[in-house]
């Protein structure tokens, strides 16, 4: 199962608009059924994703990322966005999407989002723990060149 994740390619309007503050806003991760089909450069607000998942042990809205960071590195240009992994304890759920977005502003229709992770497959719990092991390297990482 190969897994891809993209940043949405207006979330960048969205920081730069100041509407995304990565390490004070309250950031979250969502999951959807494959019947979400996720669209890079048209989706914005959390508004536009569809098909979230429910079940057991899941909570509409997703969770709150835990320790989200920023580091910039100046020898590779890089900045990184991370979190701790993220978890659903005792839960009976399948998912094929995670959707990252900040969930401060007051609605779904200003709640920017930040990006998405196409498992490639969808991905069930039965009364267990579904984990989202975020890469070594960040969850997001920029490089300006």
């Amino acid at each position: 199962m190969a897994v891809t994740a993209k940043l949405y390619g207006l979330a960048l309007k969205s920081a730069f608009n100041k509407e995304i503050d990565w390490d004070t806003d309250t950031i979250k991760v969502m999951l959807c059924t494959s019947s979400y089909t996720p669209d890079q450069d048209t989706h914005q607000y959390k508004s536009s994703v569809t098909n979230e998942v429910s079940g057991t042990g899941y909570t509409a809205g997703g969770a709150t990322l835990v320790s989200a960071t920023i580091t910039y590195t100046t020898g590779t240009n890089t900045l990184v966005l991370d979190a701790a992994d993220s978890s659903w304890t005792t839960s009976t759920i399948t998912a094929r999407y995670a959707i990252i977005y900040d969930s401060t502003p007051g609605t779904d229709a200003t709640r920017p989002l930040i990006a998405y992770v196409d498992f490639g497959a969808d991905v069930s719990t039965t009364a267990g723990t579904f984990t989202i092991t975020w890469d070594a390297a960040g969850i997001v990482t920029l490089t300006a060149a």
